[in-house]
This record gives structure tokens, sequence and C-alpha cells, in this order.
């Protein structure tokens, strides 16, 4: 049933993906491709004077709260992107802050501004995400300060160091993964990601940043002979190489929500409706498997089943984690990363969380289908995931 105080998606954008050091963004820091994708963001909704439709009335400075999701700036990236935000035509008066969840940091704060939104502390804010790992790569992570000698009491706390690639292959090994199998997977998310891009699909929600307009790391000629030869990257006799994990990118992405009386007072398209959130606590040294655990949460608070879903944005951090979730929660392959994921598109941490809610709220609307889920495996031992709907009369 409808309500006024519904949280509601009336813009969703993102930049393009571009491959980390050698890709079309590569030379711009976190602050421009955040800028970017704010703009892009408000441009779908403000008023202009050249406007068709005078009763809709939006502009940046009712915006009352801003979240963005980044991993790896340093503790002045904060600063920074308070300076993009200000640049991209918000006033100082709009507040703004920072978290890091790791890999779900962009489906996190858009999580914070929907909860601030549910608990009437705001009406209206902006959930984004960016990240650089061209200017901040995560081979350039310090280790973390801890007292060693107690730590070391504790094994799973330790696991927390498993680097994610290992986590990976730690993952194969606990279910028995075959890599004929990974490399499928792979494979066929860069020809999902090739014909989606070679239609158009992306087109949509893709903001450009200069002259950049498209996600330059899909490989539309790779072949399951090409990905079977490279050979394992973090463990010896592992199965996850460089070619069925995500790639390492370059983005950003913002998404506004407020309630649907705003929206309606305003007569703003709805993309689509927030409905539920969850975070899970796994294993760290098995931290890929989070979706398994945290899609049934989100999806029970809605009352909800996996197959009343019509299409899953599962974050492909590994195939091997992401083809496990599949098998563990008996989806249908169809309705998962129907255009393509991370191991195609790429994987920028902060940004990936908005990044797959624009996507899935297009592909919700091109396909006049109803509910959507984003998920994610994160860094330490956690599983996020929200569900949204796309009401059958809404239309861009």
């Amino acid at each position: 049933m409808k309500s006024p105080q519904d949280v509601v998606i009336v813009s969703a954008v993102r930049t393009p993906l571009c491959r980390a050091k050698k890709g079309g963004l590569s030379h711009l820091p976190p602050a421009s491709l955040l800028s970017a994708a704010l703009q892009g963001c408000l441009e779908r909704v403000v008023t202009t004077t050249n406007s068709t439709n005078t009763n809709r009335k939006f502009s940046a400075q009712d915006v009352q709260d801003v979240c963005v999701g980044n991993c790896l700036s340093p503790a002045s990236g904060t600063a920074a992107l308070r300076m993009a935000q200000l640049q991209s035509g918000m006033p100082s008066t709009v507040p703004f802050h920072t978290l890091n969840r790791q890999c779900s940091s962009g489906l996190q704060a858009v999580a914070h501004i929907a909860n601030a939104i549910a608990s009437h502390q705001i009406t209206i804010g902006i959930g984004a995400g960016v990240e650089s790992m061209s200017t901040h790569p995560m081979t350039h992570i310090p280790p973390p300060e801890v007292d060693w000698h107690t730590m070391k009491t504790c094994p799973e706390a330790m696991d927390c160091l498993t680097p994610m690639g290992v986590t990976s292959d730690n993952v194969v090994q606990e279910y028995g993964l075959q890599r004929e199998d990974l490399d499928v997977f792979a494979l066929q998310s860069h020809q999902k990601a090739a014909k989606a891009q070679q239609a158009g699909k992306f087109q949509a929600e893709i903001v450009p940043v200069g002259s950049i307009t498209h996600d330059d790391g899909i490989r539309p000629h790779t072949t399951l002979d090409v990905l079977s030869k490279l050979r394992p990257v973090f463990s010896k006799h592992g199965m996850t190489t460089a070619g069925n994990s995500s790639q390492t990118t370059d983005g950003a992405a913002a998404i506004l929500l407020m309630t649907r009386e705003e929206a309606t007072t305003r007569q703003l398209p709805i993309l689509g409706v927030w409905r539920s959130y969850a975070v899970k606590g796994v294993p760290p040294r098995i931290m890929g498997i989070g979706p398994a655990v945290a899609i049934p949460a989100a999806l029970e608070q809605v009352h909800l089943t996996t197959q009343d879903i019509d299409v899953y944005e599962i974050n492909e951090a590994f195939a091997s984690q992401a083809t496990w979730c599949i098998q563990e929660l008996q989806l249908d392959p169809r309705k998962v990363n129907p255009n393509g994921g991370a191991i195609a598109l790429g994987h920028p941490l902060g940004c990936t969380g908005a990044r797959q809610i624009a996507t899935l709220l297009y592909e919700l609307h091109r396909t006049k289908q109803r509910y959507g889920v984003v998920s994610m495996c994160i860094g330490t031992g956690m599983g996020a995931a929200a569900v949204l709907e796309v009401e059958p009369q809404s239309s861009l």
C-alpha cells in the first residue's frame, strides 16, 4: 500500500566506469568524479527557466543532506568531496558526510539517506558513492594500527587481513567450485555487458565526464580459451585469475531520494521505491558469501521470496563468490546481472552500490518488471542487500 511517507528515488545516475590507470578517467581525482555525478543527478530534476512543467519545483538548495560512500581516499578525502558537493551547485547550507563500509559503501550511503527520511529527520537527500582507484590504488592501503600481540590471539580477527583474492580462493576450496565454471561466468559477464552497451542500454543512467561517455573496461572479444589460459594470481594452486575477478575502476554515482509526498508535490517522476535493506556478518576468510546471507534477510523484511524478484544486481567481486551465491540461493541465472556485472564493467569500491541502483532501476523500467535486489559481499566479512520496487504505473 502506498504511503505519503514512502522513501522514493527520483533521480539515479552514474559516470562512465573506466579502467584504473589505463582508462578515460584515470587522470581525474575522486572529487571531479563525484562532482560530475552530483551535477548530473540534480540536472535530471532541477527546474529551469525553460522547463515545460511549471509545476515542477526543485532546486539544489532543497537537498537536506548528502552522504557519500568512499573507501580508499585519505583523511583529507572528506574535505575534497565536500568541495565537490559545493562545486556541483549545492549551497553550503546543505550538510554533507562520508562513510566507509568497504564494497557496500555506495549502497550504505543510500541506505543512510533512506533511513534519515524514513525516521523523519529529513525529507530529501542524496546518497552517492565514488572511487578513483587510479588516484588511490589498493596497493597503497597501509596496514591497520592494532595491538598485534592481542589480535594474534584471535584467529578470526587476523582473518580480516586476508587479501580479497585469497578469500575468493577460500570460497573455491570451501565449496568445491570448478575453474571452468568461473571462466564461463566471467565470459558471460563481458558478453552481456557488450551487448547492453551496443544496444545503448547504459545511456540513460550515464552522465558524461567531459568527453568521456562510455564504460571502457568491457572486453567484447574475449573468449573462454583466453580466460582459461590466465594463471591464478592470488594462490599458487587457486582458481582466481585477473579474468574472473572484478576490474579496478574509476567512477561515481548519485541517487536522489525523498518522501513520496515531496515527489508528488513537486511533480517529479518516481523511478523506484526503497523497500528494505539488510547487512549481515559472515566469516572474514570467506567474505564473498555475504550476499547469500544478506539477500534473504532483506527479502524477509518485506515478506518477499527469491522467486518474487525480477532482477538481481549482485556485485561480481569474483566469479567464485557470485556463482556460489547464485547457486546457494537457487536463483535463476537469467535474472542476475542481465547487462553484465563488475567483471566486465568494473568495481570502483565506494561507487558500486549506488551504481547498481541506477543500473537496476533502468533495467526494471525497460523490461516493465517490478522488484529488484542490489547486493554485494563486503571485505572483512559481511554482505549487504537492498530491495527496490518499480511501481506499475511508473514511467521514465
